[in-house]
C-alpha cells in the first residue's frame, strides 16, 4: 500500500509526533511505500526511514513567515497560537501545505492518506481531495483546540465529518469525536498508542541513594508542573532525600522563568534536564523509582507506558479515559492514579481554589508509590506493529 502522511507540526517532537514517527516506521517494516508531509521550522533535522520520501513544509519563511502552529497553545518549541491566526496567515497556511500535498499526490498517488488531528489542515486536506480515501487521527489536543478556539470551527466540523474513518487513543476521546463533529460511532476506532520497546526497557543498573523522581513533557501549567514542584514541599521526607528531574521545554521563556523561580523555591532539589531524545529519556527513566505524570489533559499518556516500560512506578492524573483504558489493556498495572482538580475552568484549566486539594492528593500519591515495592508490568501489549495494522484494517 502506497501512504501519505500528514501533520501541520513536527515529527518526532511531541506525542503526536511521536506517534506519527512509530507509525511510519512500523509501516516501512511491514513493506509499504511511504511519504511524510510535515511542518518544520528551516533549522530542523527529520529522520525517517531511507525508503520513506519527506516534504517540508517550512514555517518561517516567505511562504508562512511565523512559528510552527502548535496543537497546544504551550509548545516545548517556539509556535503560533492558532488563535492568534489572521486571516492572512490562514491563506498562508492553507497555500503552502496544499501546494506540497497536491504534488505528492500527484507523483505519488496514494492508496491511503493519514491526516494527524482532526483540526484545519486535516479540514482543508479533506475539502482539496474529496476523492481521496482520508483517515484522521484524533491525539487528544485537537478537541481541547476545537473547543477553545472558534477559529474556522464549523468549517472544520463539517470536513472532519466527512473523513472515511476517524482513531484515536481511548474511549472518552472517542465519545468526544461523535459529540463534537456528530460522526458516526462505528467509523470512530479505538487503537491506544504503542512504545518502542528497543528502547523503553528495564535497565535499572545505576544505583542511587533516596527517592529520585521524574517528569517528561512540557513544562506548563496545563500540565501540573508547577503543581507538581508545590506538591513536593507536602512530601514528609527529609530535604535532601528526594530529587525531581524535570524534562523538558517550556513554551516561552516567561513561563520556563516562572517555573525556575518557583522551583528556587523548594525545600528539595529540582534538576532542569531539557529536551531528551527517546534515548537519554529511557536513560532517565532508568534511573528513577517514580514517574510522575500531574497533567490536566492528554490524550494516552504513553510516556507513562515508556516509563513502566523502563521499570518505573507511576503516578498520573486520573484523566478522563486513561484509567479505564489501562485497566482494560494492562489489568494489575498499579498506577497510582490522582483526582482531577474539583474545578475545571477549562478543558484543561483547574481553578485556582481547587489546586491546594489536588496537590495535597498528589503529595499522597507518590508518598504511596514510592513506598510500594517495584512493579514489573507486561507492557508489550502496546505494540506500534499491531496499532499500524490496525489502522490499514478499517
Amino acid at each position: 500500500m502506497k501512504i501519505l502522511s500528514i501533520t501541520a507540526q513536527k515529527p518526532h517532537s511531541t506525542g503526536s509526533g511521536v506517534y506519527l514517527t512509530e507509525l511510519v516506521r512500523a509501516w516501512d517494516r511491514a513493506g509499504h511505500e511511504q511519504f511524510v508531509v510535515a511542518g518544520i521550522a528551516p533549522d530542523d533535522a527529520v529522520s525517517f526511514p531511507d525508503s520513506v520520501g519527506f516534504g517540508a513544509v517550512y514555517y518561517d519563511s516567505k511562504e508562512m513567515p511565523f512559528h510552527i502552529c502548535g496543537m497546544s497553545d504551550e509548545m516545548p518549541y517556539p509556535s503560533t497560537r492558532y488563535s492568534d491566526m489572521t486571516d492572512t496567515m490562514v491563506s498562508q497556511f492553507k497555500k503552502a501545505f496544499l501546494d506540497k500535498i497536491r504534488a505528492r499526490i500527484d507523483d505519488f498517488d496514494p492508496d491511503l492518506i493519514v491526516c494527524h488531528h482532526l483540526y484545519l489542515l486535516t479540514a482543508f486536506v479533506r475539502e482539496a481531495f474529496p476523492n481521496k480515501k482520508i483517515i484522521g487521527f484524533c491525539h487528544g489536543s485537537d478537541l481541547r483546540q476545537i473547543a477553545k478556539n472558534p477559529l474556522r470551527r464549523e468549517f472544520i466540523q463539517k470536513e472532519i465529518k466527512t473523513l472515511d474513518a476517524v482513531f484515536t487513543l481511548n474511549n472518552h476521546l472517542k465519545d468526544e469525536i461523535v459529540r463534537i463533529f456528530g460522526f458516526d460511532p462505528q467509523n470512530v476506532n479505538v487503537v491506544g498508542a504503542g512504545y518502542n520497546h528497543e528502547i523503553f526497557r528495564d535497565e535499572k543498573i545505576v544505583e542511587h541513594e533516596g527517592i529520585s523522581l521524574l517528569y517528561a513533557g512540557k513544562l506548563s501549567e496545563a500540565k501540573g508542573v508547577f503543581s507538581l514542584v508545590r506538591a513536593l514541599d507536602l512530601l514528609p521526607y527529609k530535604d535532601d532525600e528526594v530529587v525531581l528531574t524535570l524534562a523538558g521545554n517550556a513554551g516561552s521563556d516567561e513561563v520556563m522563568d516562572s517555573l525556575v523561580n518557583l522551583a528556587g523555591k523548594s525545600r528539595f532539589r529540582i534538576d532542569f534536564a531539557g529536551y531528551l531524545s527517546q534515548i537519554e529519556l529511557a536513560h532517565y527513566m532508568n534511573r528513577s523509582d517514580v514517574f510522575i505524570l500531574p497533567s490536566f489533559y492528554e490524550g494516552f499518556a504513553l510516556v507513562v507506558i515508556e516509563a513502566m516500560a523502563c521499570g518505573c512506578k507511576a503516578v498520573c492524573t486520573d484523566i478522563p479515559g486513561i484509567k479505564e483504558y489501562y485497566d482494560l489493556k494492562l489489568p494489575g498495572h498499579d498506577i497510582e492514579f490522582v483526582p482531577m482538580p474539583s474545578i475545571m475552568r477549562n478543558i484543561d484549566e483547574p481553578a485556582a481554589e481547587s489546586l491546594p486539594a489536588f496537590e495535597e492528593n498528589l503529595a499522597k500519591a507518590i508518598v504511596v508509590s514510592v513506598n510500594k515495592p517495584k512493579q514489573n508490568p507486561d507492557v508489550s501489549v502496546f505494540s506500534w506493529d499491531g496499532i499500524a495494522r490496525a489502522l490499514l484494517s478499517f
